[in-house]
């Protein structure tokens, strides 16, 4: 009996200390993750975010067809303020897109085993974020069958070629690029367990379904020797894309001559808060989805924790950003960007660059405190903040620099109307509608990658 228990116990290997202690084998970690699709019984908290989606997509669609109709008119928009809400919530789309290709594909590459468990719906929330962003530019010129080929490099009848120097045909490549290559790295990270949803799948539907989906994996040597070569490939193309992206964004505004927007700081500091807002969204939506569906064990404090970290490291970058805009104002002498900082501080918009510095620099200082970076209720709470204070950085960014230009007599406000609202609240609502949808019928978590953390669990002493 004695000689029987201690081999139980020489056997026995907690989990390591990415998983929860409820998971110590492949069967559990597998059951636990396809039980969230394959079961029939679904929680009514899904149908209502689903619900209120479709609401926030047929607003969309009405806010799109009559500006199609009307034209960019039913907009806040006029003479000064070219750039409006459009803009400002492209650049907030394709900012929340960042974290899931740098969860993915850049903390793969530095081998950080604690992605496993969010790596899966970080790169849906991207997917759908970018999504969202690509609505923008189509839709900001009101006639997009007029306007919007222009921006393809195309030969056309009237021998007209678009402006290669102009960054407006950056984005186009670079946007579109990223989104084709986080859609591959996405939907090839899922195919080892959509295949383990195709073997476990009890009605002949869903086993055609996953099974045509899991494109004929069935686990050989030869298929993880392929799946791991491609995947560190993907990696490799698509961490320099979380750079160059955003980086080219930002060039949309540094290229020009308006005060505020002429700075070389604008990249990296674009770069660091597109990955500020991406984790952000990330906690926005992975802590009441853990709460849901039970994944305590799976997406624990330790990944919470270390996501406020990187949200608090990329918010020390962009406030040394903004102190950075202040300081080039300053130490260039110029009259202009002097006023554009003193208008943008103190002027008709001046409480929006107020809010933006206690939502993006005050109030996450308390991620310093270990007690609030374990806490969900303090992170879910940060994490809106700093989505809100995002959103406002872009606003103060666009509308204050053309509000009030070189020439006084032109000078005039943005005034948001209901159609602007509901456009922005319309992407919202499909971002949500379509992570939801995601969460119901594909692995939120990464199945195949928990189970190599098993072996690195400590041994019982």
């Amino acid at each position: 009996m004695s000689e029987s228990s201690t081999s139980t116990r020489q056997q026995y290997t907690p989990p390591p200390p990415e998983l929860g202690p409820g998971q110590t084998s492949h069967t559990s970690i597998t059951e636990k993750i396809t039980s969230i699709v394959l079961t029939p019984h679904t929680p009514y908290q899904w149908f209502i975010v689903v619900l209120i989606g479709l609401m926030l997509v047929g607003l969309l669609q009405v806010s799109i067809a009559y500006l199609l109709y009307e034209g960019i008119g039913i907009w806040g928009l006029n003479v000064p303020v070219g750039w409006g809400f459009a803009i400002i919530h492209f650049v907030w789309w394709i900012g929340i897109g960042h974290a899931g290709t740098l969860i993915s594909a850049i903390l793969l590459l530095f081998r950080q085993k604690w992605r496993t468990s969010i790596n899966r719906s970080a790169e849906a929330m991207t997917i759908f974020a970018v999504m969202c962003a690509g609505m923008f530019p189509l839709i900001h010129t009101g006639r997009p069958w007029l306007a919007a080929y222009w921006l393809f490099p195309y030969p056309n009848s009237m021998a007209v070629w678009p402006q290669f120097r102009s960054p407006l045909i950056w984005d186009v490549f670079a946007v579109s690029t990223y989104f084709t290559v986080s859609l591959v790295f996405w939907f090839l990270g899922m195919v080892p367990d959509l295949a383990s949803f195709r073997d476990r799948a009890k009605h002949r539907v869903t086993r055609v379904i996953y099974g045509v989906l899991a494109m004929g994996w069935r686990g050989s040597a030869v298929h993880w020797e392929r799946y791991e070569m491609t995947s560190l490939m993907l990696a490799g193309l698509a961490t320099p894309l979380v750079l160059s992206v955003h980086s080219v964004i930002s060039l949309d505004f540094s290229v020009s001559i308006l005060p505020g927007w002429h700075t070389t700081i604008f990249p990296p500091y674009f770069v660091a808060g597109a990955i500020y807002a991406g984790f952000a969204m990330v906690l926005l939506l992975l802590i009441p989805i853990r709460r849901l569906y039970g994944l305590q064990d799976f997406i624990t404090l330790r990944h919470l924790e270390n996501m406020g970290k990187v949200m608090l490291t990329a918010g020390l970058i962009v406030a040394y950003g903004y102190f950075m805009e202040q300081f080039i104002a300053w130490y260039s002498a110029s009259v202009y960007e002097g006023f554009m900082m003193q208008n943008r501080m103190f002027g008709d918009y001046g409480s929006f660059y107020w809010a933006l510095i206690l939502c993006n620099i005050a109030i996450p200082q308390f991620l310093w405190s270990k007690r609030v970076r374990r806490n969900t209720v303090w992170l879910m709470f940060i994490s809106f903040v700093i989505s809100v204070g995002m959103w406002l950085e872009r606003f103060v960014i666009v509308i204050t620099s053309l509000h009030a230009d070189f020439m006084p007599s032109s000078w005039d406000m943005f005034y948001p109307t209901f159609w602007d609202w509901a456009t922005y609240a319309g992407t919202i609502g499909f971002f949500l509608f379509a992570f939801f949808l995601f969460v119901r019928g594909m692995p939120v978590i990464a199945a195949h990658e928990i189970r190599t953390l098993l072996p690195f669990g400590k041994k019982e002493k």
